[in-house]
């Protein structure tokens, strides 16, 4: 799963949560290894070179690969580093491994990322000393479960695509290999070990298949699936109904439900859709939903970022029970529920991911007034305002007040830092002016135009995230132009624009493919 722009903020934690340790300054410029008192030694690595020499150490110390990918501006890698990086024990761990930290905003990091089939940010990957994958490790559980599956991991050294293979076969696996097939990183997955449309018949029967003393392993592989079921456009009636009854033992089993809670809080709202498309039944099982996210609330054990998460669930919930508008003694709750939340949060890093959480889950209330007085006053102090101003942007766009909406757009791609970042905004950008301002075709023209004027001529600029940002916007100004003779000629013009940053780069250079299929668009390289 990929971090969106502005994403939901029950969705914030559920790509893996790395980032910056203590030791690395974020925004600051460093030279591998970095190195503090914290102890962390990360290996910050952009370019293929780069990272080839961290796996070269790797394999020389006979230590595994430990492999970040991740962006300042990110908010649940600000919120990892201040909670998890941050711990002594997992200072201590990273002695066994060779922390590598890809910036994706750096030189060379998106054909880096390429490479290792990564995307979203944050993402992190374990790899043997000898440079093959072991596993993709998650971000939505807490940090001494992380620190659990992290250490199985480095003992086990076995790839997940074989113990998975083992699993479904019905050979013997140990507790912890279960274990780290339960906790596996489906969502960043990027089909390395399964087919997306493979997951939920596979997860269902590597689910049967978990011996019955494991009964949590057993549940959290059966709810993946459940999970990978729901994002399917046409249920099958009979796994639909078995589903049913799958949530409702969880629903009613405080203990079961609380070791997925982290699954069950995170994806209520499209798992309630799933199980009851409409009616009374969606409302009833709003209600049990919502009883169980208040227990969740209840315990002490939360971060700060789960506790928005789980308010943000309680808000969809509370949606199905009042109708899309929440009744005032909810929106009485929430407000203060986000409010004593963000209060506690005193760590900068930290309310890089908390703050805009916070706002988004006070938008989702209908509290767009106190969203934005949250947002604004962050601005001055936040590790990336310009993450904040996309907030802004998206609860002006909601509100219908499409001149507020454009120039916070503007302003969020202007103040960015990076040239992935810049890149990605910039089109966000030019993406809303076409929505929001589709007369206006000189802006069209002017944004779209300093966007791949931006552009390095360099082939390593059209990977990944780059080019899925071009292509986007490429679509964008097609759909856009349609017949309109002076539209038409103020896209062939962009065309001839990015035509000359391809012909710069070398002929046979796989970048330059990438760079002219934009706006045909063919599959970044």
């Amino acid at each position: 799963m990929q971090t969106n722009l502005v994403p939901p903020a029950r969705l914030v934690l559920a790509p893996l949560m790395l980032a910056l340790a203590a030791a690395l300054p974020l925004g600051a410029a460093a030279a591998a290894p970095v190195a503090s008192k914290a102890g962390i030694a990360w290996q910050v690595a952009s370019t293929d070179a780069e990272v080839d020499k961290a796996f070269a150490l790797a394999k020389q110390t006979g230590r595994p690969v430990f492999l970040y990918w991740g962006a300042v501006w990110c908010p649940p890698c600000n919120q990892v580093k201040a909670t998890l990086f941050s711990r002594a024990d997992f200072v201590e761990r990273s002695r066994a491994f060779v922390p590598v930290y890809v910036d994706g905003d750096k030189p060379g990091a998106q054909k880096v990322a390429s490479r290792f089939k990564v995307s979203g940010y944050p993402t992190m990957i374990l790899f043997k000393p000898d440079g093959s994958e072991v596993t993709r490790l998650p971000g939505e559980v807490d940090p001494e479960r992380y620190l659990l599956t992290l250490t199985t991991a480095l003992d086990a050294q076995v790839p997940v695509k074989e113990l998975l293979q083992r699993g479904l076969s019905k050979q013997a696996l140990t507790p912890e290999q279960w274990r780290l097939l339960a906790f596996y990183s489906w969502d960043t997955d990027e089909q390395q070990v399964l087919k997306t449309s493979e997951l939920p018949k596979k997860l269902t029967e590597l689910a049967a298949a978990v011996p019955a003393d494991q009964a949590a392993v057993r549940d959290r592989l059966a709810l993946k699936a459940v999970i990978a079921r729901s994002r399917e456009k046409t249920p099958d009636a009979a796994m639909l109904e078995s589903d049913r009854k799958f949530a409702d033992r969880l629903l009613a089993d405080a203990a079961a439900s609380r070791e997925v809670g982290d699954l069950l809080t995170g994806y209520a709202e499209k798992l309630v859709k799933y199980l009851a498309p409409e009616g009374a039944a969606r409302t009833a099982l709003a209600g049990k939903w919502d009883a169980m996210v208040a227990r969740r609330l209840e315990g002490s054990d939360l971060t700060r970022v789960d506790q928005l998460d789980a308010l943000d669930s309680r808000v969809s919930m509370w949606k199905v029970v009042d109708g899309d508008k929440l009744s005032a003694a909810h929106r009485d709750q929430m407000l203060r529920d986000v409010a004593k939340v963000v209060a506690q949060t005193t760590d900068r890093y930290e309310r890089q991911a908390v703050v805009p959480s916070a706002a988004h889950v006070l938008a989702q209330a209908g509290l767009f007034e106190e969203s934005d007085k949250l947002l604004k006053a962050e601005l001055p102090r936040a590790v990336a305002p310009y993450y904040h101003m996309l907030g802004l942007a998206s609860n002006a766009k909601k509100r219908g007040d499409k001149a507020a909406a454009l120039q916070w757009y503007e302003q969020a791609w202007k103040k960015s830092e990076g040239p992935a970042t810049k890149l990605q905004w910039g089109v966000s950008y030019v993406n809303n002016v076409v929505d929001l301002a589709p007369t206006d075709t000189s802006r069209v023209a002017a944004s779209a135009g300093a966007v791949i004027s931006a552009l390095e001529a360099k082939g390593e600029t059209f990977y990944e995230r780059n080019q899925r940002s071009l292509q986007r916007m490429a679509r964008k100004l097609t759909d856009w132009q349609g017949t309109d003779a002076a539209r038409t000629k103020v896209v062939a013009q962009l065309k001839s624009q990015l035509s000359k940053t391809c012909s710069k780069l070398p002929a046979k250079d796989a970048g330059r493919t990438n760079c002219e299929g934009v706006f045909n668009n063919e599959p970044a390289g």
